[in-house]
């Protein structure tokens, strides 16, 4: 997932990501979006309710742009 949020916003969100236990991985970048997130679930749907319910009410976040693999292409 790439986050925008609001400029000086990064680390406090960094923080409450860090808190939801499906965000394996939480780092502040350069560039177009502040923030990249990886999540991980048994379940779309968990993710679903976890992006939906969980991570886009964050405060000062403004914009979110998930990323789906397509696993059956291969990669690692």
């Amino acid at each position: 997932m790439l986050i925008q949020c609001d400029l000086g916003a990064e680390t406090e969100i960094i923080k409450k990501l860090a808190e939801i236990s499906e965000v394996k991985e939480v780092r502040g970048t350069y560039g177009v979006y502040d923030i990249f997130a990886k999540l991980e679930s048994d379940s779309r749907q968990r993710l679903d309710e976890i992006l939906t319910n969980n991570i886009r009410m964050i405060p000062r976040i403004r914009s979110t742009n998930t990323l789906s693999p397509i696993l059956s292409q291969g990669g690692r």
